[in-house]
């Protein structure tokens, strides 16, 4: 063999070696960081939250091949002791098809009035204050299907990972102004109609901003346009190669029940699925305005229409007449 060719040869084995090295220290990498988002208990945003009905409200197990459904809680933690669990200020459902690589997002207004298991009625944003197991079991008493699995964070985890994806280029609707004296303007909302370049900090602004004739029915709606876009930031090539860094960045702020070898077969199956319809929850035409008390809260018209109407988006390849009839007023 000729010193040319051994050159070449040593080159490319070095390449190969180092190649190696690389793959496995970038899965090593996201590997512990994975983990790190499933959080040990002493380490869990909820160690002060009685688990005496942990048992009884334990999750459905996913055996990889039917439908998914993981809420995704949001809570605004500001005025909050250490350990303590506010309401969430948004909940959203992910329905995940494995069969046929089709996903929903379901996003629940804060003020539906529904059961509480163990707790009796309230607002269904209180139920995350009693542990993620008591609010997956009311979403899926409220909804009509198994919820797996949670995944629960704050402000500053949020702001954390669209920053960490490099921001996200987004269509502002309207101008959006709101001033919030409490926190020390740390969270004021000023946006201008047009398209814009979030970073983490003005893609909260506008997920958070309510104060509009729709209020929360808008909000909601802009949570679900918003998280879908981030979910397709996050799956471009440049935000893959940044994971490992991502999830240093947001594993502080994330807690959730996903396992890591869960984490990958939902990745897998996310990566490979497009997204069929957001939809809100309670949909207008079941939606019925009341007072419980002298507390206005929301309540739905019939218990067994919404949960066919989210049967009826679930378990089709496309929505059929039935949502079209109840899904929101565009």
């Amino acid at each position: 063999m000729t010193q040319r060719k051994k050159r070449i040869l040593t080159v490319t084995l070095l390449l190969v070696v180092a190649a190696v090295i690389f793959v496995f220290y970038y899965f090593l990498s996201i590997y512990k960081g994975l983990e790190g988002l499933n959080k040990t208990p002493a380490n869990s945003s909820f160690i002060k939250v009685s688990t005496d009905n942990a048992e009884a409200l334990e999750a459905p197990e996913w055996e990889g091949t039917e439908p998914v459904n993981i809420l995704l809680m949001g809570v605004d933690a500001r005025g909050s002791d250490k350990g303590e669990v506010p309401r969430s200020d948004s909940m959203l459902v992910v329905s995940l098809n494995p069969a046929n690589k089709h996903i929903h997002v379901f996003s629940i207004l804060r003020d539906t009035y529904t059961d509480i298991p163990g707790y009796g009625k309230n607002r269904i944003n209180t139920a995350v204050t009693h542990g993620p197991d008591t609010a997956m079991k009311a979403v899926s008493e409220l909804l009509g299907v198994p919820v797996h699995f949670y995944v629960y964070t704050d402000f500053q985890g949020f702001i954390k990972l669209v920053d960490a994806v490099g921001g996200l280029d987004f269509y502002v609707e309207k101008d959006m102004y709101y001033e919030s004296k409490a926190d020390q303007h740390e969270y004021d909302i000023n946006l201008k109609q047009g398209q814009q370049h979030f970073d983490g900090k003005t893609a909260l602004q506008y997920v958070r901003f309510r104060h509009d004739a729709m209020s929360d029915y808008s909000r909601t709606k802009r949570q679900r346009q918003l998280i879908t876009a981030l979910a397709e930031k996050v799956k471009t090539t440049t935000s893959i190669m940044k994971f490992p860094s991502i999830l240093e960045e947001i594993s502080p702020y994330i807690d959730t029940n996903l396992s890591v070898s869960d984490m990958w077969n939902l990745a897998s199956v996310g990566y490979q699925s497009t997204l069929q319809g957001n939809e809100q929850i309670p949909p207008m035409k079941l939606l019925k305005e009341t007072y419980v008390g002298r507390a206005a809260v929301l309540d739905v018209k019939s218990r067994t229409d919404l949960k066919q109407f989210v049967q009826s988006i679930i378990n089709s390849d496309a929505s059929n007449s039935i949502t079209d009839n109840l899904s929101e007023q565009k």
